[in-house]
């Protein structure tokens, strides 16, 4: 526990003083963290960044629902393009389509979603003719 100040020192004097017998006691020799730079130097203050933080660590990320079904029909379009038969790429579309149409008809709580459903029969014409060249 640090002593009192003495009545009369100047608090700079006093804390110097304190450093001083701390850094020859070696006190500072082996603090964790040391010879790593500081975890963030970012000098604007978020007060989630905590979050974030945790976040970061679990590999976690949230998009708004919007965004993340945008996500979900670009990776479905994928899938399609690589699935093993028609009914495969029908069903992977249909699913998509009915998430998206299940988000056209509510109030969007992020950015507007900017989709619409995909031709089931012009997603499978173009799987056909990746199929066949």
């Amino acid at each position: 526990m640090t002593e009192r100040k003495p009545p009369g020192v100047s608090f700079e004097s006093f804390v110097d003083k304190q450093i001083r017998d701390a850094e020859a006691r070696g006190d500072f020799q082996a603090l964790p963290g040391v010879g790593r730079p500081l975890q963030s130097d970012d000098t604007t203050y978020d007060e989630l960044w905590w979050i974030k933080q945790k976040m970061a660590r679990e590999g976690m990320s949230v998009l708004p629902p919007t965004l993340a079904l945008r996500k979900e029909a670009e990776d479905a379009l994928a899938a399609a393009a690589q699935a093993p038969s028609e009914p495969a790429v029908r069903k992977i579309i249909t699913e998509i389509n009915a998430r998206i149409r299940e988000m056209m008809f509510r109030p969007p709580p992020g950015p507007p979603l900017g989709l619409k459903p995909y031709d089931v029969e012009e997603v499978v014409r173009q799987w056909r003719e990746r199929r066949e060249g």
